[in-house]
């Protein structure tokens, strides 16, 4: 690591706790903040807990602050104003690596919730990925202090609990086995349906045809490579019976230009909602098509060069009981011959993402005495 970065950040670090005394100073409000570094727009799961805290608690505050960090001088903003929110929260929710909560000293009695983002398990992360391609540097990891002060983790499932404990170095009793709030909507078949008619009124192209949804993985840079197999895969449908619809990763720089394919950013429980089938690569979201018993198909061109970046916690060609290949053409004959094993998909499904009773939410929301 560079030296000259690695005093920058000391000293910053210093100065952010030598700041945050006086905010500790401030009474504690009836307010719930929730952090997150995925977007700049709150996902579908912090909407989902604040209209729930705020139907149960109308006194309570719902604070949402979502940015990504795009420019480390101008995120310094947006991490004074999650030190104050933070210092005058009863609880924090998170969804990602928050720098205020991992680096400084907080009150005793606040709560934070390290809710993740993503339904299931797939890819390392964290400390499993330290000194690696794709992963941090140990020294600066140690430094920001990555992944403490949770009072909780929450898990789909307890099937991959070490996984969760190497990536975050947490021990076992902070994690709890609860999915994300959109598990609650992903597994509620009437709010589907309704959801995929208020879209076809607005869009009836979606209901002339057959629809599949095309949402690849995030890559850094995409490539050559990336186009040609895209071109392939369009090649290969029958646009006369079908749609393509690509949802690209919400931080991905892949277009599509062909006219055929419809790009939508629609979030990922709407997208389903509309999808008779699904391909997908690499990428978790395949769990919550489990959940919304949509037939996936793992179109995997470049599995040889991928699978050397990155590590994973499954064996994705053996783990996975879905179509596995390179072949876009072999991909589009299953389903046009609809060739997939539902029972042993929603089995792989409920393994990797346990719905506790009553739902999602409301086990968060007694994590926080709400």
């Amino acid at each position: 690591m560079n030296k000259l970065l690695y005093l920058a950040v000391f000293l910053a670090i210093r100065v952010m706790r030598a700041l945050y005394l006086p905010f500790r100073l401030l009474p504690v409000r009836n307010k719930i903040t929730m952090i997150s570094r995925q977007s700049d727009t709150p996902s579908i799961d912090m909407k989902l807990l604040q209209k729930a805290i705020q139907d149960r608690r109308p006194d309570y505050q719902v604070v949402i602050l979502a940015k990504q960090l795009h420019n480390p001088v101008i995120y310094l903003i947006q991490i004074f104003r999650q030190m104050y929110h933070i210092a005058t929260s009863r609880a924090v929710i998170l969804d990602s690596y928050c720098i205020p909560i991992s680096v400084l000293h907080h009150r005793k009695g606040l709560i934070v919730i390290q809710m993740w983002h993503s339904i299931g398990s797939m890819k390392k992360f964290g400390y499993a990925m330290l000194g690696k391609e794709e992963g941090s540097d140990p020294k600066l990891a140690s430094l920001m202090c990555m992944h403490r002060n949770y009072t909780y983790v929450l898990i789909s499932s307890f099937s991959y609990l070490k996984d969760y404990i190497e990536g975050f170095r947490i021990s076992e009793d902070k994690v709890l086995q609860i999915p994300l709030p959109r598990a609650d909507l992903l597994t509620d078949k009437a709010y589907l349906t309704a959801r995929r008619k208020e879209i076809i009124k607005k869009a009836p192209w979606f209901d002339k045809k057959k629809n599949i949804l095309y949402c690849p993985t995030f890559r850094k840079t995409p490539s050559p490579e990336d186009e040609k197999k895209i071109q392939e895969l369009i090649h290969a449908i029958d646009f006369k019976h079908y749609n393509l619809i690509y949802k690209p990763h919400s931080v991905s720089t892949l277009k599509i230009k062909d006219m055929r394919v419809i790009t939508t950013e629609m979030d990922n429980i709407d997208a389903l909602s509309i999808a008779d089938y699904m391909i997908t690569d690499y990428s978790s979201i395949m769990y919550e098509a489990g959940l919304a018993g949509v037939p996936v198909y793992m179109y995997t061109y470049d599995w040889d060069q991928y699978k050397t970046k990155r590590a994973f916690n499954l064996d994705l060609e053996r783990d996975v009981p879905a179509l596995f290949t390179a072949d876009a053409e072999e991909i589009f004959r299953a389903i046009q011959e609809d060739r997939f094993d539902r029972k042993a998909f929603e089995a792989f499904t409920m393994k990797n993402c346990v719905i506790p009773e009553p739902s999602c939410i409301e086990q968060i929301l007694r994590l926080m005495d709400l």
